[in-house]
């Protein structure tokens, strides 16, 4: 079994290299629990929007994982920026591959993934740089709310 404290250290590495990371972008990791947000997305308690992902021990029982989006209880408005959200965004989510929108209070969007260490930090690396293209529209509706 690979150390997943050190796969999520070595993602988090590899996002803080990544070009557009500066621009506000932050980073809560907690050894096998990740999460990607911005400054401005209410998500200092990690209770507001983010992008999340987490291998724990029923995920590796499953040997599968998820990548989702979250705008969980510290979100202004949450349930009024889940639903503009998903009018604005969920035919884009839902054309990426095993991508789908999820119907939960705080839960907008999930895939999930096969639990496999080959290549799993890019693998999620790639993932959430998927997620970030949700950048402009989050930060749109957040500023309207």
């Amino acid at each position: 079994m690979k150390d997943i404290k050190g796969v999520f250290r070595n993602l988090e590495k590899m996002l803080e290299k990544a070009n557009w990371y500066n621009d506000g972008w932050e980073i809560y990791n907690r050894g096998d629990y990740l999460q990607l947000y911005k400054q401005n997305w209410f998500n200092q308690n990690q209770g507001g929007v983010h992008f999340e992902t987490y291998i724990e021990a029923a995920q590796i029982k499953q040997k599968s994982f998820p990548i989702c989006m979250h705008a969980e209880e510290d979100c202004p408005s949450q349930s009024e920026f889940i639903r503009q959200f998903l009018e604005q965004e969920a035919s884009q989510i839902k054309s990426w591959k095993g991508y789908k929108t999820l119907d939960s209070s705080y839960g907008i969007c999930q895939r999930t993934l096969p639990l496999n260490f080959k290549n799993l930090e890019q693998r999620l690396f790639e993932e959430f740089n998927r997620l970030r293209m949700l950048e402009a529209s989050i930060d749109q509706i957040l500023n309207r709310l």
